[in-house]
């Protein structure tokens, strides 16, 4: 009898414990920060747009899932993702050795280089030297604080976090910061091509450095979400070859941004 309790006790802990990790991923909630266009912000009328959303709404088209977007501050993402108030980061999260400590990552969505910009005229440049003692916004959390606190802050540059992208560019027009460093394509496209980027410029060229800047941006995840990881990347590669991914990419842009 003892026995037969004992194998019945294994099979009920063995059947909730694969209940417990058997997810339905019939509904996929993405976490977004909508203050970078073009890769996501918000229309006028309120609704989510821009190239991340896109693919989020493609892949969750492959997957028979509901899409769901949930705003949050970028420097809170990968807190909120451990918290489950979603199951991926799907905004312009590049892919550091940082951040692969704490999630996993799908396979990767793009490559963009980062940049730094400034009013034009301005004789400064992407270096530690020339920015010394001027002031660089960055967003909270992103790789390009990184970056700026990593290599600019302890020769004498003031780097100063914002809660997103749209309150940098605000205090670069304003004239409360000298440069602003952030994404290349998000700082050409949603800024320096619209009318409130009149009278600024890229300064310097791409500043490269993997072990801050990563190597393209992927969707984060928590790590033991394995199979939706499996999932997703299945719906990229499936995406990059039959060509909608790059039918996608044409909406945005008029390069290549998923790179090497």
């Amino acid at each position: 009898m003892k026995k037969i309790l004992a194998a019945l006790t294994v099979a009920l802990l063995a059947a909730s414990t694969g209940s417990a990790y058997a997810k339905d991923w019939s509904t996929i909630r993405f976490g977004v920060d909508a203050s970078y266009a073009p890769f996501e912000s918000k229309a006028p009328d309120g609704k989510l747009v821009g190239f991340d959303i896109d693919l989020g709404t493609e892949i969750c088209k492959r997957l028979n899932a509901k899409c769901v977007w949930v705003e949050n501050d970028f420097d809170g993402m990968i807190p909120a993702l451990k918290a489950k108030k979603f199951d991926g980061v799907l905004s312009s999260m590049s892919m550091t050795p940082q951040r692969e400590e704490q999630i996993a990552f799908s396979s990767k969505l793009f490559n963009t280089p980062t940049r730094l910009v400034t009013k034009k005229g301005a004789s400064l440049l992407p270096t530690a030297d020339s920015l010394k003692g001027k002031t660089v916004g960055v967003e909270q959390g992103t790789i390009q604080e990184t970056y700026a606190k990593t290599y600019w802050a302890p020769k004498g540059v003031q780097v100063v976090p914002y809660q997103n992208q749209d309150q940098v560019y605000s205090d670069l027009i304003s004239g409360r910061l000298d440069a602003a460093l952030q994404d290349a394509v998000q700082a050409d496209i949603g800024f320096l091509k619209t009318p409130r980027g009149t009278g600024f410029q890229f300064a310097g060229g791409d500043i490269d450095d993997p072990k801050t800047l990563g190597s393209g941006a992927g969707i984060g995840l928590r790590k033991e979400d394995t199979d939706l990881k499996q999932k997703l990347d299945g719906a990229i590669a499936g995406m990059l070859k039959d060509g909608t991914y790059q039918k996608i990419e044409k909406k945005y842009f008029t390069f290549d941004v998923y790179g090497k």
